[in-house]
C-alpha cells in the first residue's frame, strides 16, 4: 500500500531533487508538497498524509512551528541542513533526521525505519476527523521543548483559561485548546469528561471512592485526585459497570 507523503521546504531545488531520489522507493507516494508553514498546515488538514518530509528552517515558521499548529501529527522525517537541530528532532521523537544534501543510503534507512513502524503500529490508526484512537500521537510544544506523545501516556487533560494542561510521565505542558475540544476528538471509550476542569484517562485510574453530595474521587496512578462531579457520576458508573 502506497504511503501518501507531502514534502514541505521552501527551497524548490530541495524539493526536486528529494523527489527524484523518492522515485527508488515505489511504496512512497508524494501527493502534495508546500513552500511554506501556513501552506503545509493546510494540505496536511486537507490531505491527511501518512508521512511529511519536513524542512526546519523556513522563513516566518519553522517546522516544529508547523508541527505545533497541526490537529494531528503525521510521521516526521525532517530534511535540512542544519545539524545543530539535530537533537532537538529526536527530543520530538521524528522517525528521522535527514542531512542535506541528502544522501540515498540515509533515505533509504529512513524509509525502512519507516515501514518497521507501520508494520508495527497495524492497529488501524484513523485518519482524518475521526476520533483519535490511543496509538494516535499528538504534538505538543510548550516554550522550547517539543514532544511527540502517544495519547495513551496522557493521564489528564487540565483547563487552565484558553489552554489546556497535558499530563504525561512527569511533564504538564500547556497546550493552546479548550477542553471542550478536546472532548469532541477523543476516543470517550478512553477518555472521560470527570467535571468543568478535567478530562481523565480511564486506563490510568488507580483507586474510587464516594464523594461529597454524591460525587466519586478518582485517583490517578500518577497521583492526581479528580473529583467526578454527582452529574457525570451517573455517566461513569454506567461506563464502569458489567
Amino acid at each position: 500500500m502506497a504511503i501518501k507523503s507531502i514534502i514541505i521546504d521552501d527551497e524548490r531545488l530541495a524539493r526536486t531533487e528529494l523527489k527524484k531520489l523518492l522515485q527508488e522507493h515505489k511504496d512512497i507516494e508524494i501527493i502534495d508538497e508546500a513552500a511554506n508553514v501556513d501552506d503545509g498546515i493546510m494540505k496536511i488538514e486537507t490531505l491527511s498524509p501518512d508521512l511529511i518530509f519536513l524542512d526546519i528552517q523556513m522563513p516566518g515558521k519553522s517546522g516544529f512551528d508547523l508541527l505545533a499548529e497541526v490537529e494531528k501529527a503525521p510521521r516526521v522525517i525532517f530534511t535540512t541542513a542544519f545539524d545543530e537541530y539535530a537533537i532537538k528532532a529526536f527530543e520530538v521523537n521524528a522517525l528521522d533526521y535527514l542531512l542535506k544534501p541528502i544522501e540515498p543510503k540515509r533515505l533509504s534507512d529512513a524509509i525502512q525505519k519507516l515501514q518497521y513502524e507501520i508494520q508495527k503500529e497495524k492497529s488501524g490508526l484513523l485518519n482524518g476527523r475521526g476520533p483519535l484512537t490511543e496509538e494516535d500521537q499528538v504534538f505538543v510544544k510548550d516554550g522550547e521543548r517539543c514532544w511527540f506523545v502517544k495519547l495513551h501516556e496522557i493521564r489528564l487533560f487540565e483547563s487552565v483559561g484558553n489552554y489546556a494542561k497535558v499530563f504525561f510521565s512527569t511533564n504538564k505542558p500547556l497546550i493552546l485548546k479548550s477542553l471542550n475540544a478536546l472532548e469532541e476528538r477523543l476516543d470517550e471509550r478512553t477518555f472521560f469528561r470527570a467535571n468543568r476542569k478535567h478530562i481523565i484517562n480511564l486506563r490510568w485510574i488507580e483507586k474510587i471512592e464516594p464523594y461529597f453530595n454524591g460525587g466519586l474521587l478518582v485517583e490517578l496512578k500518577g497521583g492526581e485526585k479528580i473529583e467526578v462531579s454527582r452529574r457525570q457520576t451517573v455517566k461513569f458508573k454506567e461506563m464502569m459497570s458489567l
